[in-house]
């Protein structure tokens, strides 16, 4: 095992179909939301600066992975009431 090649393509932070808490800090050039995991860069789709979401993962590249937000989830303009 060779770690901290990271031109190596191991091990993803993000596994297929799960689902993760994240904050979306950018915007992509194709207007989708972008979030990090560990580093790794994670495309929201419809995601929005200053969003905090619950994502599933649909697809993982080499060097990101693709996402879109849970239906229900909670962002900052737009709580959840209990």
């Amino acid at each position: 095992m060779s770690f901290g090649r990271r031109d190596s393509f191991g091990p993803k932070p993000v596994e297929m179909g799960k689902e993760y808490d994240v904050q979306i800090t950018e915007i992509s050039r194709k207007g989708d939301g972008i979030a990090r995991i560990q580093g790794f860069v994670i495309f929201v789709k419809d995601g929005k600066v200053g969003q905090n979401a619950k994502i599933r993962v649909t697809q993982i590249g080499p060097r990101f992975a693709t996402a879109e937000v849970v239906n229900g989830a909670a962002t900052a303009e737009n709580p959840t009431s209990n």
